[in-house]
């Protein structure tokens, strides 16, 4: 039985899914990746950061498109267009998300702060946290909505203001040059640069890899078009023994000229939501976060080595303002990355117990499964990868975070063409993408195949 498609809601509403999408890549690309090569190379690369978050942006769209018709998440369309893509999803986010380089940067500079050599035992500490968090959480994402809005709101701006009080007006000349790729002594990529790192910087202007693909989760939860019909998986843990009634495919509409109407106002307002908060906002985070690492460290001896450039800027932002700043600094990086991790977990959690109840369900895609705990299964699985790495002293960050970003790079790949071909058998003609925004990413699509083809290559020959 057919529903109408529910009245769009105000923009001020609508705001709430691309604060968490945004949070996923903040603890990444943001704060490491970006922020490493500025103060290595400079900010002739903030070309790429801007070019990386754009492509994130018109992925994200189509992602959400499927989710705002169908009022499913698009791993139900996927599981219907390629019955195998559910076991792809949860070994791929597993591999690519178990690698704990996230947690292990949030770590050290918390560890630094307070002068303790040997952060792995922070990052254990931290994991079972996180783990403890998400455990006995009776609304998860209501709590991350909230969470990550504060979180960025405090972070972003306090950036902001020290990148000002610390640059000089050079700096942002330099930086408005790197935006159109001139760069010092180089255009668009410098000599020596490591293919790999830039790549994984790339994939992480945002979230990365299968992260995207939780904003169909999210919008769907937020209540986004037909989500507003979708069951809600609130209290993930109050009842952990007991059976639950999934369903995860949505409800229908009939194409009607008002449900079309109504379709597209819904489209505008969240095109604009997500261009405001994750492409705005992101663009702007990263090109400040590359700022400050540049104003306060380019040149500087160890930069180059795992995440110690963080370290530096804690130093010499204490050392030019006072003592008590540079360590607000390294106590921000890390709650922002933490919060990234908290974020990375929850997500990575929803897409593999999503993937693995659509193949225990079969084709109804309905029926009684503890969602519970499956996620809590895939949740602490990750939790114990991860301790299980620190423990075997593996556990430098940027190692970590570059080796996950090539995993998830190469994913992002795999999903950007299973998304647009399933959006095409499934989606209603009159609803699709048109003609010039397939081509974007039809180019987007070339752009990850291309760079991550060459990076395989360079690290095979």
């Amino acid at each position: 039985m057919s529903k109408p498609f529910p009245k769009p809601i105000k923009l001020t509403k609508l705001l709430g899914p691309s604060f968490i999408i945004l949070a996923l890549g903040l603890g990444s690309g943001e704060v490491i990746l970006w922020p490493y090569l500025a103060s290595n190379y400079g900010l002739g690369l903030f070309w790429a950061a801007v070019l990386g978050i754009s492509c994130q942006y018109f992925i994200n769209m189509e992602i959400e498109r499927y989710a705002l018709i169908k009022g499913e998440s698009v791993f139900v369309g996927l599981n219907k267009v390629f019955p195998v893509a559910p076991y792809w999803f949860i070994l791929s986010t597993f591999v690519g998300f178990g690698l704990p380089g996230i947690i292990a940067a949030s770590a050290e500079p918390f560890a630094t702060i307070f002068g303790i050599t040997n952060f792995k035992w922070i990052a254990i500490i931290f994991l079972l946290i996180i783990g403890l968090i998400l455990s006995i959480g009776k609304t998860v994402y209501g709590m991350m909505e909230r969470v990550t809005k504060i979180i960025i709101l405090l972070g972003v701006p306090f950036i902001c203001i020290l990148a000002i009080m610390l640059s000089r007006g050079i700096h942002w000349v330099e930086l408005g040059q790197g935006l159109v790729g001139i760069g010092k002594d180089f255009y668009f990529l410098p000599a020596g640069i490591s293919l790999a790192t830039f790549l994984a910087a790339f994939a992480y202007s945002g979230a990365g890899g299968n992260l995207n693909l939780t904003q169909s989760i999210y919008v769907k939860e937020k209540g986004y078009g037909m989500g507003k019909y979708a069951q809600k998986i609130a209290g993930l843990f109050t009842n952990i023994k007991t059976q639950q009634s999934v369903k995860l495919t949505g409800e229908h509409f009939t194409l009607t000229p008002q449900n079309i109407k109504q379709f597209r106002v819904w489209w505008r307002r969240i095109n604009l939501e997500h261009l405001m908060i994750f492409w705005f906002i992101g663009s702007l985070a990263m090109g400040l976060l590359m700022l400050l690492a540049y104003t306060t460290t380019y040149g500087l001896p160890g930069n180059a080595s795992g995440i110690h450039f963080v370290i530096n800027e804690g130093r010499i932002i204490g050392t030019r303002l006072t003592p008590i700043i540079g360590s607000l600094f390294l106590l921000i990086v890390s709650v922002m990355l933490f919060q990234t991790q908290l974020g990375v977990l929850d997500s990575t959690s929803r897409i593999m117990a999503e993937n693995w109840v659509l193949k225990k369900l079969g084709k109804d895609e309905k029926g009684r499964v503890n969602l519970s705990k499956i996620y809590f299964i895939f949740l602490w699985a990750q939790i114990i990868f991860g301790v299980s790495l620190f423990l075997l002293n593996i556990y430098e960050p940027k190692t970590l975070i570059v080796a996950g970003a090539l995993i998830n790079a190469v994913a992002m790949t795999v999903h950007i063409a299973l998304v647009n071909i399933m959006n095409y058998k499934l989606l209603p003609k009159a609803l699709q993408p048109r003609l010039a925004r397939r081509l974007v990413l039809v180019a987007i699509f070339c752009i990850f195949l291309g760079l991550s083809v060459f990076t395989i290559g360079e690290k095979i020959f």
